[in-house]
């Protein structure tokens, strides 16, 4: 089952662990999303779940950027 994951504890990850968790996370985003197409995913809610938690990720990496950029 798909948990999310809270802004803070994203913040609190190092830019290799954020890195890791988009990684895995769409890893798994692509997997729910082939077992819903061939009937096999049990919770449907999980596709959602995991592209809250990826455009979570997502959005802190892109403040990094810009917060880099501007210094």
């Amino acid at each position: 089952m798909a948990k999310t994951i809270s802004m803070a504890d994203l913040r609190g990850k190092s830019d290799e662990e954020l890195g890791a968790f988009i990684t895995t996370t769409t890893k798994e985003l692509l997997e729910a999303r082939f077992n819903n197409y061939t009937n096999q995913l049990v919770d449907t809610s999980k596709i959602g779940k995991l592209r809250r938690d990826l455009a979570r990720a997502q959005t802190i990496r892109n403040e990094r950027t810009h917060a880099a950029a501007r210094a």
